[in-house]
């Protein structure tokens, strides 16, 4: 039993979700401890910051993270230094760019003396400090990912995110510190993780010396196809923070406020994901070896099987929104409960329209249709600016921006069942009686 125990500890998947979940369980603690340490308006500017961060983070990195797993698969050592040198140089690079534009901006800002949100100048500032404290453990994670090391990943993950969720709850009790410290401590928690890949050399910073321009100029080639995609999908989940942020109507405040509800569909994205992941190969084999009715069968009983787990879980988040937003929130939002409320209510709806979503667009990257998947999420995107735009400064209203979200997902399902009728002849109506069929075989092998 305990060899058994241990082999399934060992298991790829298994490590992979349990770095995701392990990460996402500290990510939820942190985050509930910042909204009882700071004011709705410093909570706001914290979010907008951070999810600017994030989304920058994730443009810097996708440039070459694909492509140098892609290269460090099956390399030898020598050629492994070169690619971990050449993608450090390329990074340092986009750092020292991004650096330029982002205090540049902000010296035009005091210059010409113009008002913008706050959460805007903290990014403009800080984001260059915290861009070079995340550079060496960011790189590294491309290194994990080819060896297949998420017990690694996992730990170096936890190292920052731990260190910053104990700081917080120091900080709850005893420091009492405010919002700059904690940009710092973020920043230096960061640093801590960086340092320790620097060390164990896993970063590529020791091998700049290695770095070649064929190599650079190979991961950039191939890095710069996956980035519409990424910027697409990477708006469609900021875009509504980042234009609350320009209202002066809503502002921080309104960020705060949104951020709960929102948080909610961050958690279920982790399982999600994790199933996404599993059928992706499986439907691509079948499509490989030309098996299009295998194809279908795996993603009907998906879609089903998984719409009818998010179920309990948006009937569950319905029934006691309440108690949910106050347990995220805290007492500070006690005096914006009906609204915050109605936006997670409507986002329970949400939650039941994103497996249908996310399998459409896999199914389109698992039948070779990316362009496909591409066109589905850049209508999704400009769908969801222009619904956010009308939401903060026509009707000013947070659950407008909410309804807006459930609205550009309908879309996207939508074209992504066009697509793939036209391409594959799917039939929406076989989903129920292919997830009836897999409960009944499951039932069979488990009796």
């Amino acid at each position: 039993m305990l060899g058994r125990l241990k082999n399934i500890s060992k298991e790829k998947n298994l490590s992979s979700l349990m770095a995701n979940v392990s990460v996402a369980f500290l990510g939820l603690v942190s985050f509930m401890l910042l909204t009882r340490q700071l004011s709705k308006e410093l909570f706001g500017e914290w979010v907008l910051f951070i999810t600017l961060a994030t989304f920058v983070d994730l443009l810097r990195f996708g440039l070459t993270r694909t492509s140098s797993v892609r290269l460090l698969s099956g390399a030898d050592d020598q050629k492994q230094k070169n690619i971990l040198g050449s993608t450090f140089k390329i990074n340092l690079k986009l750092l020292g760019i991004l650096t330029f534009l982002c205090w540049g901006a902000h010296v035009a800002l005091l210059i010409f003396n113009l008002e913008i949100n706050n959460g805007y100048r903290l990014f403009l500032f800080y984001y260059p400090f915290l861009a070079l404290s995340n550079l060496s453990w960011n790189n590294a994670m491309s290194l994990f990912q080819a060896d297949q090391n998420f017990r690694r990943m996992m730990v170096v993950r936890l190292s920052n995110v731990g260190l910053f969720c104990l700081f917080l709850i120091l900080n709850q009790w005893w420091l009492k510190l405010g919002l700059l410290e904690i940009v710092w401590v973020n920043i230096a928690v960061n640093a801590v993780s960086g340092i320790w890949c620097s060390a164990k050399n896993w970063d590529g910073l020791t091998y700049l010396k290695h770095a070649k321009r064929n190599v650079e100029k190979e991961l950039v080639n191939f890095g710069k196809y996956s980035m519409g995609t990424l910027i697409s999908s990477s708006l469609l989940k900021s875009s509504d923070t980042f234009i609350i942020g320009m209202s002066p109507f809503l502002g921080s405040a309104g960020i705060a406020m949104y951020a709960i509800p929102l948080k909610l569909t961050d958690l279920l994205g982790i399982p999600l994901h994790s199933f996404a992941m599993t059928a992706y190969p499986r439907m691509s084999k079948k499509s490989i070896e030309g098996d299009l009715g295998g194809v279908k069968k795996i993603f009907y009983s998906y879609v089903g099987i998984i719409t009818l787990l998010f179920f309990p879980v948006a009937l569950v988040s319905f029934v006691f929104a309440e108690y949910m937003v106050l347990f995220l929130g805290g007492n500070e939002y006690i005096d914006s409960l009906p609204l915050l409320t109605l936006i997670f209510r409507v986002f329970t709806v949400y939650i039941m329209l994103l497996p249908i979503d996310r399998f459409t667009g896999v199914l389109l990257d698992s039948i070779n249709k990316p362009k496909l998947n591409l066109y589905k999420v850049l209508v999704m995107t400009f769908a969801n600016i222009i619904l956010n735009v009308l939401a903060v400064f026509v009707f000013k209203s947070l659950v407008a921006v909410a309804m807006g979200t459930v609205l550009f997902t309908v879309m996207g399902i939508f074209l992504g069942f066009y697509y793939l009728k036209r391409e594959i002849q799917i039939q929406s109506r076989q989903i129920v009686s292919e997830s009836v069929l897999f409960l009944k075989n499951l039932k069979t092998h488990l009796g």
